[in-house]
């Protein structure tokens, strides 16, 4: 099947979009797990594709190059590449503000073509590069001015389906959480997921829970607390790591086991890895007890693979 046919699809697009070097290619790749090949990016050429399904929902997710000749590309053949969009990740590198004038140049092209298709897709815009390190020694700045450009952008877009988030590689849950939020929110499928996921929950005493797909989305999650919330959304691309590190290094003829548990803050963390119709999936857990029912985490995913079946 050819990639046009895929497109035909029903589904949902997502355009990652934003000058050169605003760091589009390293947030997909972060979510991706591949961290590696973060230093070694290249300038991404044109427009990168991929296709993939979440809670068996159609995904095709657009990497368009920032670059000034492809962006006139674009714009030549809109239909092409802004036609039957349905979320846009607008990235700005917060950390150049010599370029924030070009990007909002940039960002309102974008959006009188979307005008032009009569199309008004989420616009999601990603204050990027939000590092730990300058959130923490100058936060206040930091703050300044994102709401600064906060104001530009709503003044000169005048666009209503608008939102802001901040955002670091060098802290993947802050991409973890806001990804998954948004394509939860394009799935039918969210509330019957989030009734189970919390029922089981409370049937095994846990103060938390998540479930994770293999793009790093947060496809259903329970928090007893904000605390809870907080050191699950934290830890989750941690457990995540972990076990990729454990499957790339085997020792002897050891097959990886699909299961851990760790101890911390006086509360237990079990992490399970699960496979469905060739995707993985993962379960994260915080309880205060190692009281763990094989059958009953057994019957919980067969409930969740019936659901995502469906």
């Amino acid at each position: 099947m050819s990639y046009l046919d895929e497109e035909t699809k029903e589904g949902i697009k997502i355009l990652f979009t934003g000058l050169d070097g605003a760091g589009k290619s390293s947030i997909i790749l972060s979510l991706l797990r591949k961290i590696s090949k973060i230093a070694i990016v290249r300038p991404t050429k044109g427009a990168s594709r991929r296709i993939y399904e979440f809670l068996g929902m159609h995904v095709s997710e657009w990497d368009l190059g920032g670059q000034i000749g492809y962006r006139k590309t674009y714009f030549k053949d809109c239909d092409l590449y802004f036609s039957r969009t349905s979320i846009m990740i607008y990235v700005i590198d917060i950390q150049n503000p010599d370029r924030i004038l070009e990007s909002l140049e940039y960002l309102s092209d974008i959006v009188e073509n979307f005008k032009k298709l009569q199309i008004e897709p989420l616009i999601c815009i990603f204050f990027h590069k939000t590092d730990p390190d300058i959130y923490e020694r100058a936060q206040e700045e930091l703050t300044r001015i994102t709401n600064n450009i906060q104001k530009k952008i709503k003044a000169k877009i005048q666009y209503r389906n608008l939102t802001f988030f901040r955002t670091t590689i060098f802290d993947l849950s802050t991409i973890m959480t806001v990804m998954s939020d948004i394509l939860i929110k394009s799935s039918p499928k969210t509330e019957l997921i989030r009734g189970t996921v919390e029922e089981f929950a409370k049937k095994i005493n846990a103060e938390g829970l998540e479930i994770i797909d293999d793009n790093s989305f947060i496809i259903g999650s329970y928090y007893e607390n904000e605390a809870v919330k907080t050191i699950l959304n934290a830890t989750s691309p941690y457990f995540l790591k972990v076990q990729d590190t454990f499957e790339k290094v085997r020792i002897g003829e050891c097959q990886p086991e699909d299961q851990m548990v760790v101890q911390r803050f006086g509360k237990f963390f079990f992490f399970k890895k699960f496979s469905f119709k060739g995707a993985f999936f993962y379960l994260l857990v915080c309880k205060e007890d190692i009281d763990f029912s094989e059958d009953d985490y057994l019957f919980f995913i067969d409930l969740l693979k019936e659901i995502i079946s469906k």
